[in-house]
């Protein structure tokens, strides 16, 4: 079931985190691997760092004419994980708003923008699978921008399988993964916020990248599957 032979598969935003873990799982089960980072220099050591044959490209969601340009180069693609994306916290009443909107517009456009550029490449039985987030469910002071693009990434899922049927849309939610996103917000305190975090949890522990991309590949290869969200949060969610 997870056989993803000779299948093409592009991770965008694979240059580190759940993209490069998705990239490297997909690699290993068989696939055609490209890989993208807004940073060329990124993408092609995050390539390098799984095989000589997983090409490394630059691409900025936020740029269509750089969308439609990356993907007019592929005659055909089985699968696509989009895990560009960004945060940005801060109070809904604090600073130029559009600024603030500018994480939620990359999460919500860029992901439009993959879709609208592949739309007649998509294989049969082929996917996308977008980034949505445990802050769907379970919002908090201070990250609201963060939830309203993670919910945007888990209604597209949804909305996009009745507009374009012949692609199966879904979408992973994970929780607080232990990703290099968090060392930016999380500085030092990264290891201790985490643990504190996992001991709240039903589950006891932190989802790993690899977990998030493992219920990817599921996504990828149940050609049953679409319009579905699957929660990597450890049960956040209900707590």
């Amino acid at each position: 079931m997870y056989n993803l032979k000779s299948k093409k598969v592009v991770v965008v935003g694979g240059s580190s985190g759940m993209g490069l873990a998705v990239a490297q799982l997909a690699f290993e089960l068989g696939a055609e691997v490209t890989l993208t980072s807004r940073n060329l220099e990124k993408a092609t050591a995050a390539a390098a760092s799984i095989a000589a044959t997983v090409k490394g490209l630059a691409l900025d969601v936020d740029d269509e004419q750089a969308v439609n340009a990356f993907f007019k180069s592929f005659s055909s693609i089985d699968h696509i994980y989009i895990a560009a994306g960004s945060t940005k916290l801060g109070s809904v009443t604090d600073g130029v708003l559009e600024e603030a909107m500018q994480s939620f517009n990359t999460r919500i456009l860029g992901n439009l923008r993959v879709v609208r550029a592949v739309s007649n490449k998509i294989n049969t039985t082929g996917s996308i699978t977008f980034t949505g987030g445990v802050s769907t469910d379970r919002p908090i002071a201070g990250a609201w921008v963060s939830g309203l693009g993670t919910a945007s990434a888990e209604q597209l899922a949804r909305v996009l399988v009745m507009e374009l049927p012949h692609i199966r849309f879904n979408a992973v939610s994970p929780g607080y993964t232990d990703t290099p996103m968090w060392d930016a917000i999380m500085g030092d305190n990264k290891a201790s916020i985490l643990a504190s975090v996992a001991e709240k949890l039903p589950v006891k522990k932190i989802a790993t990248p690899q977990e998030v991309a493992s219920a990817v590949v599921f996504l990828m290869s149940n050609a049953s599957v679409t319009g579905e969200v699957i929660h990597i949060d450890g049960g956040q969610r209900l707590i």
